[in-house]
């Protein structure tokens, strides 16, 4: 820690060596969670009365740059400033923690055991989309994140299941057949929200307006959705229409000029070049509305559509 203070100057000696001390924490040179030195050690190495040091130590607790723990020395707090957060360095506040553990009797075991209860308990800052079906994912988390604006992360269910820490911040997002296989790891006080796909009636409906035959595509990433929408409509298209699955792999465009109605998730609506084309929003709007209020207690929801997120 270099300090370099000067008595020819009209500063006084506290302020400098105040705001040289937050000069070195706004370049990096003192890190949040880094101890500094007692008020005598640093005022023999600063050749100045220890009062001066301490009034200095005094002012920068109180302007926050620095944190004064119970029988500890002085430590760099994090700080927000001029809206940028001062650097920080996860494994010296992790190696400070654990220092302090151990002089205070704690195993590591314990403070394992205690840091993730108090993680556990803390509210999610994050959605964990859980499905097993990697194209099912993608669309519900491109939905989630548009309507919610918070990131949204995905994983199968045998990840969750051998990786326990994911759900450490997170709100699961999950089909309710599978919540129940997932609940023994799911903390009590944040229960998973159930997935809720939204119906299809009125894109049945549009299918059975069209008077003239017609071709008809399914555009998607999933091919669980294509299956579905195969089956679905089935009835609507009968003999009179043809269908087309088209499974998008999220690379260029595809060219459908030739289909006379195309229903395209969201990840391929943008991509596809149709006579008519339709969005097919996969998440039932109030199914995101419920994850909102999970989230946060209070509705945020913004409607989703093509090119959101």
């Amino acid at each position: 820690m270099q300090i370099s203070l000067s008595r020819n100057s009209e500063v006084p000696l506290r302020q400098q060596l105040a705001e040289q001390i937050v000069f070195l924490i706004t370049t990096g040179e003192l890190r949040a969670g880094e101890r500094l030195p007692s008020v005598r050690a640093l005022a023999r190495r600063a050749k100045v009365h220890h009062n001066t040091v301490s009034e200095a130590y005094q002012d920068l607790v109180r302007r926050k740059w620095l944190t004064r723990r119970r029988g500890s020395r002085l430590t760099v707090g994090a700080r927000l400033d001029s809206g940028r957060q001062s650097p920080v360095n996860l494994d010296e506040l992790i190696n400070d923690s654990i220092h302090r553990a151990r002089e205070m009797g704690f195993s590591l075991q314990v403070l394992t055991e205690r840091v993730r209860e108090r993680l556990l308990a803390e509210p999610p800052d994050h959605v964990l989309v859980v499905e097993q079906e990697a194209g099912l994912c993608e669309i519900i988390r491109k939905e989630a994140a548009a309507s919610l604006r918070c990131r949204v992360e995905t994983c199968s269910p045998e990840q969750f299941a051998s990786e326990p820490a994911r759900v450490i911040g997170a709100q699961v997002f999950a089909p309710n057949f599978a919540i129940e296989e997932l609940s023994l790891l799911i903390p009590g006080n944040r229960p998973a929200v159930p997935i809720i796909y939204s119906g299809a009636d009125q894109h049945i409906e549009s299918i059975g307006k069209m008077k003239k035959p017609s071709i008809v595509a399914a555009v998607s990433v999933s091919e669980s959705v294509l299956k579905t929408a195969r089956g679905l409509f089935a009835p609507a298209i009968g003999r009179k229409h043809s269908f087309r699955a088209v499974l998008y792999s999220q690379k260029g465009r595809i060219d459908l000029r030739g289909v006379d109605l195309a229903f395209c998730d969201s990840l391929a609506f943008d991509a596809v070049t149709c006579r008519h084309k339709v969005h097919y929003q996969l998440v039932d709007p109030r199914c995101l509305e419920h994850l909102a209020m999970a989230l946060t207690g209070v509705p945020t929801l913004k409607r989703t559509g093509p090119g959101n997120g």
